[in-house]
């Protein structure tokens, strides 16, 4: 049986990988721009500027990465 593919996960750890900068719009309107570090089921760990923030992804609407994101086909 073949295992289904979680897009999310391919997406956040290929910014992770490649240590693409990113604006992630929060759904209350605000912006955070930084580097993915690291991520699980709930949250983000983004730096900025040397600074973390752990950041929950329920107050995440969009990611926007400073270059596009090629995913593994799979």
């Amino acid at each position: 049986m073949s295992q289904s593919v979680n897009i999310q996960d391919q997406y956040l750890n290929q910014l992770r990988k490649e240590r693409i900068p990113s604006t992630l719009f929060l759904t209350n309107g605000f912006q955070l721009r930084g580097v993915i570090k690291a991520f699980d089921n709930f949250t983000v760990l983004l730096e900025t500027e040397g600074k973390q923030q752990l950041i929950f992804k329920h107050a995440i609407s969009t990611f926007a990465p400073s270059k596009n994101v090629t995913l593994d086909k799979e």
